[in-house]
């Protein structure tokens, strides 16, 4: 190995690479948009509001060529619109981020039984359907004769890896459905290695977004205190991660479910809190 192949500007350099993050106008899909631009890729985000996926393109663009392509990705004909508008501007996609998502917190005995059908379909079977319909694309990116796979990366949630209690509310759909995630991605790593592409997943902690910000103004003190790091995640930590997983940093990592929550998820001394 000489020194040139650990020049770090080369091994975290997503020059010339093409992505899409679904869920890129806003929370972490903004901040690994933002990362991802700023290592030299050019990004498509997606997001089912048109004029929010306009702006947030607009805003990204001061850190690279980025193009908002707006689609509802839970809607069989919105990904096939999606997938038949990439495909029309791109010969090949290097690196798709499967961001989207939702949550539905409720106390146990008013939890609704369709919660499991929507998160369900918007975290989990979206993220098989959207990733199968772009496996073409992603075939075409990956260069094997340079260890240069293309890469799935999918949010999935510390809230897959252990039972959240400091929200002071139940959500049950959206941990099963977060777990399932994980599950699919080591599913999907056994389907898609042989063909070039890693896939990997990032169990985010709690990150400023829309979907944090109630419990941030609620229980931000028992949130942080229930980090082994005593605080909530930033943006650059959530953009390195994904830079690593989509860089030659990365090309080796295969299967993984990657924690990036402060040691939350390990921490047995869960909060005491009043239910909801």
């Amino acid at each position: 190995m000489s020194a040139a192949s650990l020049d770090i500007q080369r091994l975290f350099s997503l020059d010339g690479k093409v992505a899409l993050v679904t869920g890129g106008s806003r929370g972490i899909g903004y901040m690994i948009s933002q990362g991802l631009l700023q290592a030299g890729a050019r990004v498509y985000i997606t997001a089912r509001k048109a004029e929010a996926c306009q702006q947030a393109a607009r805003e990204l663009g001061r850190y690279g060529e980025c193009i908002a392509l707006p689609a509802n990705v839970t809607d069989p004909e919105g990904r096939r619109q999606l997938c038949e508008q990439l495909g029309a501007a791109e010969p090949r996609l290097h690196i798709l981020v499967n961001n989207a998502g939702a949550a539905w917190g409720e106390k146990f005995e008013a939890y609704p039984e369709e919660a499991f059908d929507k998160l369900m379909s918007v975290n989990v079977t979206a993220v098989f359907s959207l990733t199968r319909a772009l496996t073409p694309l992603l075939e075409a990116a990956s260069a094997p004769e340079r260890d240069d796979p293309a890469r799935v990366v999918n949010i999935g949630s510390m809230d897959g890896l252990h039972i959240p209690t400091v929200t002071g509310t139940g959500t049950y759909a959206y941990t099963a459905s977060k777990a399932a995630v994980h599950q699919l991605t080591r599913h999907l790593a056994v389907e898609l290695g042989p063909r070039q592409i890693t896939v990997n997943a990032v169990a985010p902690g709690f990150f400023p977004s829309k979907m944090t910000d109630y419990v941030f103004e609620t229980r931000r003190r028992e949130i942080e205190s229930n980090s082994l790091l005593g605080r909530v995640g930033k943006d650059e930590e959530m953009a390195g991660i994904a830079i690593y997983l989509c860089s030659r940093a990365g090309a080796y990592t295969h299967g993984a479910v990657i924690p990036v929550d402060g040691g939350t998820s390990i921490n047995w001394q869960h909060a005491r809190v009043e239910r909801a």
